[in-house]
């Protein structure tokens, strides 16, 4: 597993999972791109008593045959003539074929898991006979699947209310890497770039390990964003409608969803999104919000005023925001287009943005830095109910230790100097949440920035903590 950046803690779990000699059925889910079935070929060295991918949009009968012809190429005695015509049977010839195997462990990969589940082909079911009255039994036995649809496998294994209810024993979820793991993969790729290039290509791609290994040595971030997105041929240049459609069956609402939330970055009410997502308002839109949420899209919280009251949501996946930032509207190829953007009112509104969400993602870093991860906190955000105030802190960090940490994140080239109008709007800031939350509790404002703040009078009057990127890059 030596090329496998990242992913300790997900390569343990497995190795624990096929250690413990007991019946395991594990699912590993996540995003598009995320390297799920990368992960799972690397633990094993592609080392399987049988593996099947599914077939992406095509028929039962062809699910059916790929599965029965997958199947005869470890299983010598199962000849193409005699080939099973219904699912059921199918999954009886596997379990001959297991059968006939007499090793301490055996581990059966099916890839795409979804997509055999086609409409009236009773797949699901064969399947879950296949667990539920032969392989739950059998202690050298080890199920692993995955797939492209998050949603699928949240609903139909995961929380299952049919057969397979609580019959999955270990689940992972993949997430994206984090800013150090994604250093260490640019590294293993000869990519020169220091942290705050990094962190520029993070806020557009994300730490998705397929995105990042577009990467081409050589080039600056400006020229890989010009070249992945906005080229004609581009990998992400079409990359909106493949994702979106390839983890959730109907994609229509929880793009409708994301869309919406792009326009208010500040978070939304369900109710809000409802409104301006033009949804209906049923059960289904909390599905929606709950898978988006499970697969990194979207970020639920509540403020620290509100905790009893309507949570609000925050987009939160860096290439959908990009995407609907620059990618959206720009209908033909413009060379160049990504340096004409630089700096512009929209570039510097994203880029303040996708920072806010990159330090988000790191709070544990940010609480390392400050000296406080062995201390019990709740995260959470706060704006002004008085209106005038126009005052929110997107990160509050609530201390067990009878301290608040009020954090405030900011994207610059170099040092920020703090002048007289953000001194003035910083203690506003600081009174505004001191009075309405009518808090107890010693209030520190803390700076988050790329490359610290210039000491002025303003710094050592209202800043009480500088945290600068290099911090979001501890392990």
């Amino acid at each position: 597993m030596k090329n496998t950046i990242g992913r300790k803690n997900e390569i343990a779990s497995i190795l624990e999972i096929y250690n413990n000699q007991k019946p395991a059925f594990l699912a590993v889910y996540g995003r598009r791109r995320i390297g799920k079935t990368f992960l799972i070929r690397e633990v094993f060295n592609n080392d399987f008593y049988f593996h099947v991918t599914g077939l992406a949009k095509t028929t039962a009968e062809n699910q059916l045959y790929n599965f029965n012809k997958t199947l005869s190429k470890y299983y010598t005695a199962y000849k193409k003539n005699n080939f099973a015509t219904n699912w059921f049977d199918a999954f009886d010839e596997l379990n001959n074929y297991l059968q006939s195997k007499k090793t301490k462990r055996k581990i059966i990969f099916i890839d795409e898991l979804p997509w055999f589940d086609i409409a009236k082909s009773d797949f699901l079911s064969a399947f879950e006979h296949f667990w539920n009255h032969w392989a739950s039994a059998r202690k050298d036995t080890m199920l692993v699947v995955c797939g492209s649809s998050a949603s699928w496998i949240i609903n139909k294994l995961i929380n299952s209310k049919g057969g397979l209810h609580n019959r999955v024993t270990h689940k992972i979820k993949m997430e994206p890497f984090t800013l150090a793991e994604t250093a260490q993969f640019l590294e293993s790729k000869k990519i020169k770039w220091n942290q705050y290039q990094i962190a520029e290509a993070y806020m557009a791609f994300g730490g998705v390990p397929f995105y990042l290994d577009a990467v081409r040595k050589g080039l600056s971030v400006t020229q890989c964003i010009e070249e992945l997105f906005f080229r004609d041929n581009g990998l992400l240049r079409n990359e909106f409608d493949n994702l979106y459609k390839s983890l959730f069956k109907h994609p229509e609402n929880y793009m409708a969803v994301v869309h919406a939330l792009s326009k208010k970055t500040k978070g939304l009410t369900r109710e809000e999104i409802i409104k301006l997502a033009k949804l209906p308002n049923g059960g289904g839109i909390s599905k929606v919000l709950i898978e988006l949420e499970q697969c990194d899209f979207i970020r639920k919280y509540n403020l620290v005023q509100d905790k009893k009251k309507d949570a609000l949501y925050q987009l939160t996946d860096f290439y959908t925001l990009f995407y609907y930032n620059f990618i959206e509207k720009l209908n033909t190829v413009n060379n160049n287009y990504w340096i004409t953007q630089l700096n512009s009112t929209v570039h510097r509104a994203w880029r303040g943005y996708a920072f806010e969400q990159l330090c988000m993602l790191h709070t544990s870093q940010i609480k390392h830095a400050l000296g406080i991860a062995a201390i019990h906190t709740q995260v959470s955000s706060w704006r002004s109910r008085v209106q005038k105030n126009n005052a929110q802190i997107d990160l509050v960090i609530d201390r067990k230790d009878n301290c608040i940490n009020l954090c405030e994140m900011k994207f610059a080239e170099k040092e920020y100097t703090i002048d007289k109008k953000y001194a003035a709007n910083i203690q506003n800031k600081i009174a505004a949440f001191k009075e309405e939350t009518n808090t107890k509790k010693a209030v520190f404002f803390t700076m988050v920035t790329t490359y610290g703040i210039s000491n002025n009078n303003y710094y050592q009057q209202w800043i009480s903590n500088s945290i600068t990127l290099d911090k979001l890059f501890l392990m």
